[in-house]
């Protein structure tokens, strides 16, 4: 089988061709040169395209450099900075899962000639016996499981990738990993933004590309209550910031309205809420669309914590409606606008079932 394998010069990635190479598959590495500002994280460095090419190095294979800034840049960049001018929290790293890596890079190894895309991402791709419908279910490792990352993928992209780690824990990888003599070895997970260098912050990146606007910040009874420098840069369910009640308990964003320059905060129980509704637009399925009143389990962050809950359909009003809406069964700290949540099988916790971004 020939596969291209999407090395970002991380471990995971390196010891996804290296096993692909050990089975006998015509392997062939592919990283991605995505950003073109200075970077220090993530996987969009120099460093890290040198570390992919020496990797491919070692093991013998070809290793190939797609340009894709000018797409990444209208597809990643320029909308994470239109949705915090609005006031909204996005995930960028799902949205080059969802435009880059699983869609531009993989008609690009269709078109010449591979059978498959491989990546480093921690999940699973599963199939019954009758070769029936796939699943895209958790890694086998908890704590690196990224299944909420991919939780847009459906049935077309599904039939052509394979995530060659995805049944080993961390540990494991790094063992294989130091087993070949890899470069990668022992080098540090990407952990921030790759566009967002450590120095600058989010802060310093959008302020170089938008203005930012002061706010009041009031209580849930309209009583002054502080004021913040950038409403932009604010998110639901925040409390870094926002002081303390007249009680001495921490205080939480509850609501951002940029257009008023306005910050509501109120009491942690305050932040709690019973339900989220989702874009009908953002909705992506695995296989199909749950029916309303189904069970679920939702999670709204890459490591957040899985909640039981029911998806039913409504519009604003409560009325039978167009709008996806998670109800918890119990309830949450809020889930900001903008921010993707996964959903699972109720009775298959590990089997993603759909994705929508929060309205």
């Amino acid at each position: 089988m020939r596969v291209l394998v999407a090395m970002s010069g991380g471990v995971d990635s390196s010891v996804a061709a290296a096993l692909l190479v050990e089975q006998g598959h015509d392997v062939v590495g592919a990283t991605l040169k995505l950003w073109g500002g200075p970077s220090d994280s993530g996987c969009c460095s120099v460093a890290d395209v040198e570390d992919a090419r020496r990797v491919a190095q070692q093991l013998g294979i070809t290793h190939h450099v797609f340009n894709l800034t000018d797409e990444f840049d209208r597809r990643v960049v320029t909308p994470y900075v239109v949705e915090h001018a609005r006031g909204r929290t996005p995930n960028p790293c799902i949205e080059c899962n969802r435009f880059l890596k699983f869609d531009r890079l993989l008609t690009r190894a269709e078109r010449l000639g591979f059978d498959r895309l491989a990546t480093g991402h921690h999940a699973r791709v599963t199939a019954p016996r009758d070769g029936g419908v796939l699943r895209l279910q958790r890694g086998a490792d908890p704590l690196k499981d990224q299944s909420y990352v991919l939780s847009m993928l459906g049935q077309d992209e599904l039939a052509r990738v394979v995530f060659p780690v995805g049944d080993m824990t961390k540990p494991a990888v790094r063992d294989q990993a130091r087993r070949l003599g890899l470069r990668t070895a022992a080098k540090p997970d990407s952990q921030d933004v790759c566009f967002i260098g450590s120095a600058e912050g989010r802060h310093g990146f959008l302020a170089d590309r938008m203005e930012f606007h002061g706010a009041e910040v009031v209580d849930s009874e309209g009583r002054p209550a502080g004021s913040v420098e950038a409403v932009e840069l604010v998110t639901v369910g925040q409390r870094r910031g926002m002081g303390h009640g007249t009680d001495g308990r921490r205080r939480y964003v509850t609501h951002v309205d940029v257009a008023s320059r306005l910050v509501t905060v109120g009491s942690a129980a305050d932040a709690l809420r019973s339900s989220v509704v989702l874009a009908p637009d953002s909705m992506t399925w695995v296989h199909r669309p749950l029916d309303a009143g189904a069970r679920a389990v939702a999670q709204v962050s890459a490591h957040g914590r899985p909640m039981p809950c029911t998806v039913t359909r409504a519009d604003t009003d409560g009325t039978q409606g167009t709008d996806f809406v998670v109800r918890f069964d119990v309830p949450q700290r809020p889930v900001a606008p903008g921010q993707t949540v996964a959903l699972y099988d109720a009775l298959d916790p590990d089997a993603v079932v759909g994705s929508g971004i929060a309205g």
